[in-house]
């Protein structure tokens, strides 16, 4: 399949078929991650919960999926002279450790402010890391240029078939470790997990609930659905560093079609959830990956009648790449 060409009738990126393959095709290398539960956090949110955690995945995070989805997506040829990206992380970390079962190189674009954990990373799975000032413009700008030189194939953090299908594997496990899910609630941010969680999950089970979990520092897919197209912030502040990217034209439409509500959060909120999650679950996650259980926590989730229904929730866990240093910080503030 050529990336971003559209597969289902409804002109997405990705559909049940893709990810169905995506699953067939990164089995070997990807982990099943585990699904825990908690009778006490349970009690705090009043439901039924289950931890996806991706936290466990290879690089620490769920982007090994979409990235090793892509990379062995490639013919030879292509694959031959490596792959490229932009990335202020996790996508950025699964990428050189995908290349590096594949044994290509993979050129990875970093902005200068991003978390010294990822970088390291990086470094880790043999990634050459080549520097971005952080703007998006100077990301792209510089990704451009390694392509030229390099010859490589571009590799999009979410804004692409191959990325999307490799992510909604998660729904492919999630619904058959836990098939009485009835909602799913998945960090938002460019939308490749949650455009892939969705399209499975629906597929699966049309009748489930599709959240998007955003922090308000960024909350540009909220505000896109409210305006019924992409939208774009001047600037974000956040400390899910994860979820700062903008929404892509591939990932916008299954946004738009199939995520049902999308739930903001403060930092703070997203800050207690990752003391619950080390606390109680016992496991380490990143800003990102606990906005999740954020959201089910939040007010406006449980107060809100529309939700009322919503008793068996999954909850994606999408990354533990965090830096310490930075976590404990903000604890004590």
């Amino acid at each position: 399949m050529e990336p971003n060409c559209p597969t289902s009738s409804n002109d997405y990126a990705a559909d049940i078929s893709s990810i169905r393959q995506a699953q067939v095709r990164i089995e070997p290398f990807a982990h099943r991650t585990p699904v825990l539960t908690s009778e006490t956090l349970d009690s705090i949110a009043g439901r039924k919960l289950y931890f996806k955690c991706e936290c466990f995945q290879k690089g620490g995070a769920f982007k090994f999926r979409g990235a090793c989805n892509a990379i062995y997506s490639l013919d030879d040829d292509h694959a031959a002279k490596g792959v490229v990206t932009h990335s202020s992380g996790n996508h950025a970390a699964a990428l050189a450790l995908a290349a590096k079962l594949r044994g290509i190189p993979a050129y990875i674009v970093i902005p200068k402010n991003a978390p010294k954990c990822k970088v390291e990373n990086v470094k880790r799975y043999g990634g050459q890391v080549i520097w971005s000032e952080p703007s998006m413009q100077s990301r792209e700008d510089t990704a451009n240029k390694v392509l030229q030189d390099t010859g490589a194939v571009l590799i999009h953090p979410y804004n692409d078939g191959r990325i999307i299908s490799g992510q909604g594997t998660i729904s492919l496990e999630l619904l058959e470790q836990a098939s009485e899910i009835d909602t799913l609630i998945v960090p938002i941010s460019g939308g490749g997990l949650i455009s892939g969680v969705a399209l499975a999950a629906k597929a699966i089970n049309p009748s489930i609930h599709i959240f998007a979990a955003e922090p308000m520092g960024a909350d540009d897919a909220f505000q896109s659905k409210i305006n019924g197209r992409i939208t774009k912030l001047s600037e974000v502040n956040t400390i899910a560093d994860g979820l700062r990217a903008f929404l892509g034209d591939l990932t916008w439409p299954i946004v738009r079609d199939l995520v049902d509500d999308i739930i903001v959060v403060d930092d703070e909120e997203i800050i207690q959830a990752m003391r619950l999650c080390y606390e109680i679950l016992k496991i380490a996650v990143e800003p990102s990956g606990a906005i999740g259980l954020a959201a089910v926590l939040s007010s406006s989730f449980k107060t809100n009648p529309a939700y009322s229904e919503c008793n068996n929730i999954g909850i994606v866990i999408s990354g533990g790449n965090v830096d310490l240093g930075v976590l404990w910080n903000s604890v004590n503030k």
